[in-house]
């Protein structure tokens, strides 16, 4: 029986169905009961997960504080550690307790760092140098889940996503296939940066290997689409797919990075504009794995069904 906690969120919906597709026994937990899901209520270091271990011999932990690039909270750094770190190490506690055998655990990228030097992907080894509290909260989980699986027979794996995109996707990949779709011109002509982003599919597919692959027992796991895209070709892409014939204006990327912090939004501007890789070699060799999905199958996926569900 595999736990996935999270199950109502972007990931967690597409996890589940994924496990149900093949027949793989599970439990759905989120905040509130509905069919097919048990309630856990908000998570903090007091949450009681013993209603939903009973039985359970693999937990693949998706919920989580999400990050969110405006902040309303007054302290943002102890609100995700609250969920992200005390949470997590409760259920981590528990779970060891009620005999669980294996612990996935998605992490973030973030973890890493915000971005890459061109040619030098981040890679499991990497020393961790997160540059907010989110990732401050993701590194501080991993840590204590490591040191979790060292006193008990728990195993641990942690895999770490970059940007994760698909069907029914929010924020600001949602926003980025809005401009693409309304034929207005963007300023990305001159963006010749790299990026990697994985489809919710694989990233999926990678879960569900991590949490029976022997190999991935003490594991740090990066994930991509294996296939790196600069943002002024991602809305090309995005474009095209939406019937539309990408117009991009060559305005280079420190003048738009500078514009952008005049009106306090740098963050989103670096995001776009600067380079995050990652090297997926590990995962790939050591859990003989590949994304099933190319990164034009993920796109057009993730714009072909997200309209069905608008």
């Amino acid at each position: 029986m595999i736990l996935v906690t999270g199950a109502t969120g972007f990931v967690g919906s597409h996890l589940c169905r994924l496990l149900e597709d093949r027949g793989l026994a599970f439990r759905a937990a989120g905040r509130t009961a509905a069919p097919g899901r048990v309630a856990i209520g908000p998570i903090s270091g007091a949450t009681d997960w013993s209603p939903v271990l009973d039985g359970v011999e693999t937990v693949i932990h998706l919920a989580g504080r999400a990050h969110v690039l405006t902040e309303r909270t007054a302290d943002p750094e102890a609100a995700f550690r609250e969920v992200n770190v005390a949470g997590t190490g409760t259920l981590a506690r528990q779970a060891a307790a009620a005999g669980v055998r294996r612990f996935v655990f998605v992490s973030s990228i973030k973890v890493n760092g915000e971005t890459t030097a061109p040619g030098r992907p981040f890679t499991p080894a990497d020393p961790p140098a997160p540059e907010d509290a989110y990732g401050r909260s993701k590194a501080e989980a991993e840590t204590a889940l490591f040191a979790i699986a060292a006193g008990s027979g728990m195993q641990v794996t942690v895999v770490r996503p970059p940007l994760v995109y698909g069907p029914g996707v929010g924020a600001n990949f949602r926003l980025l296939m809005r401009w693409a779709a309304s034929g207005l011109p963007s300023p990305f002509g001159a963006c010749d940066n790299r990026r990697s982003l994985v489809y919710v599919g694989n990233l999926c597919d990678l879960l569900v290997r991590a949490a029976s692959h022997p190999a991935a027992a003490g594991e740090i796991l990066l994930v991509s689409d294996g296939e790196d895209v600069s943002t002024r070709d991602l809305f090309s892409h995005l474009a095209r797919l939406q019937g539309r014939r990408p117009l991009q204006v060559p305005v280079p990327p420190a003048w738009l990075k500078a514009a952008a912090g005049l009106s306090g939004r740098r963050a989103i501007a670096c995001r776009l504009l600067d380079n995050l890789q990652v090297d997926i070699g590990l995962t790939t060799t050591r859990l003989d794995w590949a994304a099933p999905s190319s990164l034009a199958a993920g796109l057009q996926a993730t714009v072909t069904r997200t309209r069905t569900l608008r």
